[in-house]
Parts: C-alpha cells; structure tokens; sequence
C-alpha cells in the first residue's frame, strides 16, 4: 500500500490526523494515497480478523460503477445526488455518468475536510458537478440546502445514492432517515445503497461480527455489519431492480465467475430501488 506523506503541511486546513476519517480508510482499502496512518491502522486491525478486507471497499466501488452505469445507459438518469462521495481514489460517479451522460449533473456532499478540499478542486474542472458540505445522516439539512435545491430539478427523477455509508450509522432510525430521503424524491426516482452485511448463515455470521468488532472498537469507531431485513428496510418501500438486494458482487457482474467469493465479499450487500 502507497504510504502518504504525514508532514504538517501535506494535509487541508482542519484535518486531524490523530483521528481516523472514514473516507481517508476507503481510501486506504483501496489503495489511494490520500490517507494516514491512522487510517491504515484501521484496517490492520481489521487484518488481523479478516485478511482480505481491502475487497469490501472493492466490492462496494465496482458495486457503485456497474450501478451507474445502469441508471445512466437503462434508466437514462441525469440527475446524481451521491451522499458520502468520499475521495477521487477510483472512478467516481460523475466519471461514470457523465461519459454516457455528458449533460448529467452529479452534487456531492460529504462533510470530511480532505474529501471537501478535492470537491473544490472538482468545481474548478467540471461545469455539470457541484459539491456541498454537510451531515448525510441529517436528510432536511440536505433536502433544504439552497444548492441541492437549484442544482437539481425535483420535479425529474433523481438518483440517491448512498454507497458504503449506511453502515456507519450507529442510530436504530435508519430506516426512518432513509424514508424522508425516499419521500423527497420525485416519482421515476432510483434508490441505490451498498451495506456491510451479516448473511446470518453458519459460515460467515461469524466473520462479520468479528470484522464489525474491530470496525466499531478501531479509531474509525463504525461499521455495522446489518442484516438482509434490516438493510431492505433502507429502501423506503421503492421497488427493487432485478436481482433485488443480493451480494454486490452479485449485481449485474460484468462477466461470468471463475473465481470463488472469499469470505469478506460475502458480507457486503447492494442494490438499486426504483420510486413509482
């Protein structure tokens, strides 16, 4: 993995790299160079439980990709609001859309300071993006935002993405969170979430809960490992596209397997959701 430079002028204005930042360990998982070592440290303790960790970061990217590539090309979608966008590490969903898209317009927000220093930067070079700052766990400061409100138009359909974030909410009402995000949204709207899981089977149950031990217990201090039912509950009653909410390596793979799923991919879960 990249080791990124730590002096004390290499990081934005407001980081505190004493503190791990969620964004900063995907960034690590998936071998970016937009972290510290505290933020490495996350996963080697979740290393030490789970060898191949770095594949639920994967996993969740490539799930977001083929998922937009979906709405853009099947739903023919020009509208993004993605919650939690994180750092440019991978293809991001403006990437992704607007080469099918030119014209689609993707707003960011993320409230992580280093995330926000690469928004301002994305603003300088792509006329059809915005970024906003605040808490994707508070649905009306984001529905309310002057921004969001211009930047998109809700009488069109929108797609809300909210991938690999979920799980860092720690609050039992995350299901009553998500509905005012699902209720905002104008008919023909896409609903599109990827969520550490616990399949509840013998064999990985147990690896989930270990991994959720070393995320919860880790400087990060989040990843819930939630169930099928609960994770369903995220949807907000819209109609889930076929296959439905299954392993994210399992939705809409781009070839056929020849290598078996480890024992990591099996406990993360997506899927899309359409509103009538």
């Amino acid at each position: 993995m990249t080791e990124a430079v730590e002096s004390p002028s290499s990081h934005p204005v407001g980081v505190d790299i004493t503190r791990a930042s969620i964004a900063r360990v995907y960034d690590a998982a998936l071998n970016g160079t937009n972290n510290y070592e505290i933020d490495r440290r996350v996963l080697d303790q979740v290393r030490t439980v789970a060898p191949e960790v770095n594949d639920l970061a994967w996993a969740n990217r490539n799930f977001l990709i083929r998922a937009c590539r979906f709405l853009a090309t099947q739903g023919r979608v020009t509208q993004y609001l993605d919650c939690g966008s994180g750092l440019p590490t991978a293809e991001n969903t403006h990437q992704v859309v607007q080469r099918i898209i030119p014209e689609a317009r993707v707003l960011y927000v993320d409230n992580d300071p280093v995330v926000l220093a690469h928004g301002r930067a994305l603003l300088e070079e792509n006329d059809n993006t915005r970024f906003v700052e605040a808490d994707i766990f508070k649905p009306e400061q984001i529905l309310q935002n002057e921004t969001v409100r211009e930047f998109l138009d809700w009488t069109q359909p929108i797609a809300l993405l909210h991938n690999g974030t979920l799980h860092h909410y720690l609050g039992d009402d995350y299901a009553e969170m998500m509905q005012t995000y699902v209720d905002a949204l104008p008919s023909g709207s896409f609903v599109v979430i990827a969520h550490f899981l616990d399949p509840q089977t013998p064999e990985h149950s147990e690896i989930a809960r270990r991994m959720e031990d070393k995320f919860t217990h880790s400087p990060m201090g989040s990843g819930l490992f939630r169930t099928w039912d609960e994770i369903g509950r995220m949807f907000g009653g819209t109609e889930l596209v076929d296959p439905g909410l299954v392993l994210c390596e399992d939705w809409w793979p781009d070839g056929p397997r020849y290598q078996p799923l480890n024992q990591v991919q099996e406990c993360i879960a997506g899927g899309v959701g359409r509103k009538a």
